[in-house]
């Protein structure tokens, strides 16, 4: 691993976290895939050697008490799950280089080698422990086959994770109040034989680790939490038959498998030698990537950000692999302001989405650039539709439309001439700016590098108006077209990872030979080769009338499933699987002290925006902000630095309080309050584009 600028000298391999082999996919669960889809096709347009890879998960326990309920085996459960998505991700146009699943040979066999290098070079070790157990079935309780009460913020949890509340991590015997999610009925704690990798033992290794590992400020400043607060060792086995045996078994060890989290980031590993397997070591060396000095970067919900920067680094360092260079973890996704449910079926599915007849490169554009990757994303239809019809429609279409089809019609194609000095200038900087952005971990940005040179297009062939000169000055109307086809060249080169299969389209039109995924970033600003026809619009307009029959279906769809779950309710324990749409089970109490009108009419609220942001030095959560309220810039200082990207937040409107007594924070003046909500300091804005310094009434 380099740490230099991308494209380096060293192989990369860009991973997705695993889909539970466990149900359908949702857009909110497509933001990831088409995330990391994204930014490795990003990669290898910058002449990246880059492999894409992932896999299904297939173990655990939630595969193994679906499987049951459907009276299947969870083998055959999980590879069910496993060719679904094989198949709904290329719909997507998200094109994984391999596409395993945990379970396969190749898996089973590095995730044992791997265990057992942590326990030969000792960081492994057996110690008894209080399990659940069910007295009803007779049988201990591996992690989500256990429910109860959360240790450290009091929220309903899962056996292995509090994912309603602070999304800690739990080992074994933490959970309170524990009850069987088989028979309902109050479990209780024997003692029990498991083993343990060595976590603590790499504090000093993991903090270093922090320091040096790029890609979103969440996935390197969460973890300084956790470290901070003294890491505990992980259990790293489960009492169930259904996952990978711990490798050489004794008596302790004989029903025992590995937990799920430690063979599901080895898929990582072992899709990577796959896909060296298929297309040789000459094309691609996977022991070059993990073993020596590759580039490794993993694209993650924000949920699972504790096991890839605590296990999954302590465990590559302690077996003597190459670790990660980046971690980007991405916010969820919610709908129309509210948090999907799959019980519910509040959710806009993968499947759904095509069948609707939509395109899926709108989809990878809303995704990519609808906010910071690491922030949450809202998606409704109507957002949709406008995002659509105004940057893909009415920008980016529109210029590519209109200057090629002039083309057509007056040259045959591309006119004789050469591209301006001030074309050429603009699409090198986006081209910078597309370099930078990657090298910054931002799809986002990337994307907008072509938005904005399509706004550029746009703005150039109006200036010119070629229409005119084509009569009152021939050589200057064909210079101007000829920079437009440029334009539309780099384009298609620039915007190819987020809309790969539109741009495909685009460069077809433009008369190029072969894939335009298949060049590079040098491509955007060579001559265009010559010929072609009029060519046909690239994206279609969606009508408020198709937005509005969408919210109907949805609304009827989740009345429907709401009021049967409310039934299953009565009757049955809630064990939903749904994704973000857990709230805290403990939410602070209303304050019962009220104050007057007069007293809340003295708190100055104003309306301002970001200007800079950046870290106070020495303090963990703290940043520094210059805000413009209007009548003047403040300098703030908010606990904002751990849960939000501070080169983000420029332009960000924000709530102030602005008549707060002045305070110093770690040496740094603070003239005023930003406002936020909850732990994750959702930052509170405006609907609208409200006047900076207008008064909140």
């Amino acid at each position: 691993m380099s740490h230099d600028e991308f494209p380096t000298e060293a192989p990369a391999v860009v991973t997705c976290g695993l889909p539970y082999a466990n149900g359908d996919l949702h857009v909110g669960h497509l933001r990831t895939y088409v995330g990391g889809d994204v930014y490795s096709r990003a990669l290898k347009t910058l002449g990246q050697e880059t492999a894409f890879v992932s896999g299904s998960d297939m173990h655990g326990t939630p595969v193994a008490v679906n499987a049951e309920k459907q009276g299947v085996s969870p083998e055959e459960f999980a590879l069910d799950w496993h060719e679904t998505y094989k198949e709904t991700f290329p719909r997507f146009d998200v094109e994984f280089d391999n596409y395993g699943h945990t379970h396969d040979e190749t898996n089973a066999e590095m995730t044992k080698s791997i265990v057992q290098a942590l326990d030969e070079a000792g960081h492994i070790y057996e110690k008894e422990i209080m399990v659940a157990y069910d007295p009803a079935e007779d049988q201990h309780l591996p992690d989500r086959y256990v429910e109860g009460t959360c240790p450290y913020c009091g929220a309903k949890a899962r056996g292995d994770e509090c994912d309603e509340g602070c999304q800690r991590h739990l080992e074994p015997g933490e959970i309170e109040d524990p009850v069987s999610s088989i028979t309902g009925n109050p479990a209780e704690y024997r003692e029990r034989s498991h083993k343990f990798f060595e976590v603590s033992e790499f504090e000093d290794y993991l903090s270093e680790f922090l320091d040096r590992l790029e890609g979103t400020s969440n996935a390197q400043n969460q973890p300084r939490e956790w470290i901070e607060s003294g890491l505990q060792d992980w259990c790293i086995t489960r009492d169930m038959d259904w996952g990978i045996d711990y490798p050489d078994k004794d008596e302790g060890t004989d029903d025992l498998v590995l937990y799920v989290w430690v063979d599901a980031p080895i898929e990582y590993i072992s899709s990577t030698k796959q896909y060296t397997e298929r297309v040789g070591p000459d094309t691609y060396d996977w022991e070059e990537t993990w073993r020596d000095e590759g580039e490794i970067v993993h694209v993650i919900g924000r949920d699972i950000i504790q096991h890839h920067s605590i296990f999954w680094p302590a465990m590559l360092n302690g077996a003597g692999y190459n670790e990660p260079r980046a971690i980007m973890a991405s916010g969820f996704v919610t709908l129309g302001g509210k948090g999907f449910s799959t019980s519910r079926d509040r959710a806009v599915w993968a499947d759904e989405y095509l069948e609707e007849g939509f395109h899926p490169d709108l989809l990878r554009y809303y995704l990519a650039t609808n906010g910071g990757f690491q922030q949450d994303v809202d998606f409704s239809w109507d957002k949709f539709r406008d995002r659509v019809n105004t940057e893909l429609v009415g920008t980016l279409g529109n210029f590519v439309y209109r200057s090629l089809l002039f083309a057509a019609r007056n040259y045959g194609g591309t006119p004789d001439a050469e591209v301006s000095e001030e074309v050429d200038d603009r699409i090198a900087e986006a081209v910078d700016e597309f370099t930078d952005a990657i090298n910054d971990y931002s799809i986002r940005e990337a994307g907008n590098a072509g938005i904005r040179l399509a706004q550029f297009g746009n703005e150039y062939i109006q200036r010119n108006e070629p229409w005119k000169l084509t009569d009152e000055d021939p050589e200057q109307a064909r210079q101007v077209i000829y920079d437009c086809v440029q334009l539309a060249k780099a384009l298609a080169v620039i915007f190819q990872p987020i809309a790969p299969e539109t741009c495909q389209r685009l460069w077809d039109q433009l008369g190029e030979d072969g894939t335009v995924a298949n060049t590079t970033i040098e491509a955007a600003r060579e001559g265009p080769q010559g010929e072609f026809d009029e060519p046909a619009e690239l994206f279609e307009k969606i009508e408020a009338e198709r937005v509005d029959e969408l919210n109907e279906k949805l609304d009827q769809r989740v009345e429907a499933a709401t009021a049967d779950a409310n039934e299953d309710d009565e009757s049955m324990t809630d064990d939903s699987d749904d994704d973000n749409d857990a709230q805290p089970a403990d939410l602070e109490p209303i304050v019962e002290d009220r104050i007057s009108f007069e007293a809340f009419q003295e708190i100055d609220l104003r309306v301002g925006e970001i200007k800079e942001a950046e870290p106070v030095e020495g303090a963990d959560k703290l940043a520094k902000l210059q805000v413009d309220i209007g009548h003047e810039v403040r300098q703030l200082v908010a606990g904002i630095k751990q849960l939000h990207d501070l080169d983000e937040l420029p332009g960000t409107r924000v709530i102030i309080v602005a008549n707060l007594e002045e305070a110093e924070l770690f040496g740094v003046e603070s003239n005023g309050m930003l406002l936020a909500a909850g732990d994750e300091a959702d930052i509170l804005t405006t609907h609208g584009d409200s006047v900076l310094g207008t008064r909140v009434q």
